[in-house]
């Protein structure tokens, strides 16, 4: 946890925000409880909610934190722990002590906040909570505000998603720290797998490579992490396959620091150690496209800017390959390039890998100042809005020769007046390249976090080269 300061100072600001706004009642936020996987007792790994951790901190179940307004002050709430509890899991801390911890005025039962809140209902105080994803969190509040299944979703209140959303886009010194820990652990996760990326290694082998690294370090990952020589199929878990010389390695995976703040880091390898010369080629575009929307990142630009400079990029390099055609202006406007980058530039990063999502992308990412555009591949643009100073960003272009999606746009005639689609058939086995790094948005400009993980061309051919002779010399 954080200082009890800091809790209590984001709850502060909170709750000024939403009082001059003319907001008034209890603000609920229900902590998670843990997750059956077959039966009770025998659950998922426990996660808790991000913005129960942003504004209360503490890590465990049974958790609820209330803001009320009207009287400026904050309550913890803790189920409580029976004996079993004690001779299964260990004691905790008693409540008094808990709420000490996060900074909280008040705390109490389960039963003071069911009185609480019953108390609310029936003198029509509102009560506000945010978007609920959880079927558990979901039962949680069904009982506790007395209400039906889908009624709960009348609590949710847009004035506090929007200050929600305000206050953890901005991270503190104190996140960054939090974040660039992620990332030393994401720098080992990536030492370890180029050092056993080799000719008939498994997937899975690299995918527990990076699990075993994630367990020594005590982390967890930030979200399932990709390991594939199938890189044009954005989102492959599957780690069944063997990996030949001439593929592609493409690792898309993050970490959480203690805190459980997320790294976000993808890098595609040369299995064999080098690239071929039609690999390296559009490696090289990928590479241009992510410096260049990284050299752009600063407050005031929108990040639609950025996702457009990387566009521009790949049209640009494909067009010189002869798979696209036309000038790159007309083929950009058409969209003909996301063919091969049918997904948005990035997306922010925090408590969440793709940060605060669950409260509603288009709050997170969009705001009255733009809106989502309906074209395929910016339509996918998770971020659009102005960078702010203290925003954290990912940036991660990528180049994908999907065959089922070329022979779809062939069959329909799709922007065939700028795509060879006989040259691209040419990559149809090629798969997909993505390079990502974590971007912290500074007063003048920007700062990639975390140590430099290897991704010019010479820099992993060179570290490949040198793992290799390592692994030979230790023969």
């Amino acid at each position: 946890m954080f200082s009890a300061a800091t809790y209590a100072e984001r709850r502060k600001i909170l709750c000024t925000r939403l009082t001059e706004r003319g907001e008034k009642g209890l603000l609920l936020f229900p902590g998670h409880s843990a997750s059956p996987m077959n039966y009770t007792n025998n659950t998922y790994p426990f996660r808790q909610d991000s913005s129960f951790l942003y504004f209360f901190g503490h890590d465990h179940e049974g958790l609820t934190g209330v803001i009320d307004l009207d009287a400026g002050e904050s309550w913890y709430f803790d189920q409580g722990f029976s004996m079993d509890d004690i001779i299964w899991s260990g004691a905790l801390a008693t409540p008094e002590e808990l709420a000490a911890r996060c900074g909280a005025e008040r705390y109490g039962a389960e039963k003071t906040l069911t009185h609480m809140v019953t108390e609310a209902k029936k003198s029509q105080r509102p009560i506000h909570i945010l978007p609920v994803y959880r079927a558990e969190t979901r039962m949680r509040l069904v009982q506790l505000l007395n209400c039906g299944i889908m009624e709960a979703d009348k609590f949710v209140s847009t004035p506090l998603i929007e200050e929600v959303v305000k206050l953890r886009s901005v991270k503190s010194i104190e996140e960054v720290m939090e974040i660039e820990q992620a990332l030393e652990t994401s720098y080992a996760m990536y030492a370890n797998a180029l050092t056993a990326t080799r000719p008939g290694a498994s997937e899975r082998q690299l995918a527990s490579v990076l699990h075993s690294t994630l367990a020594l370090a005590g982390s967890a990952p930030s979200f399932t992490p990709i390991c594939t020589g199938r890189g044009q199929i954005l989102h492959n878990h599957e780690y069944s396959h063997m990996l030949h010389s001439g593929d592609l390695l493409l690792i898309d995976s993050g970490a959480e620091s203690e805190n459980h703040y997320a790294s976000d880091i993808t890098r595609t390898f040369p299995v064999a150690g080098t690239f071929t010369g039609q690999q390296r080629d559009v490696y090289s575009i990928v590479l241009a496209a992510q410096e260049a929307a990284i050299s752009q990142c600063a407050p005031d630009i929108p990040f639609i800017d950025c996702h457009m400079t990387a566009a521009t990029t790949i049209a640009s390099g494909l067009r010189d390959l002869g798979i696209l055609k036309g000038s790159v202006e007309s083929i950009v406007a058409a969209g003909a390039h996301a063919l091969f980058f049918p997904h948005g530039l990035g997306h922010m990063l925090g408590l969440d890998v793709h940060d605060m999502e669950g409260l509603g992308e288009d709050f997170v990412g969009y705001d009255s100042t733009i809106t989502r555009s309906e074209q395929f591949g910016l339509r996918g643009l998770r971020l659009a809005r102005k960078l702010q100073q203290g925003f954290v960003v990912t940036i991660e272009p990528g180049c994908y020769f999907i065959p089922a999606l070329m022979e779809q746009w062939e069959a329909e005639g799709t922007c065939k007046e700028f795509i060879n689609f006989d040259t691209a058939k040419q990559f149809s086995e090629f798969g997909g390249i993505r390079i990502e790094d974590d971007i912290y948005i500074t007063s003048d400009g920007h700062r990639v976090l975390g140590q430099q993980i290897p991704k010019t061309v010479a820099g992993i051919e060179g570290r490949m080269h040198a793992c290799s002779q390592r692994m030979f010399q230790g023969r």
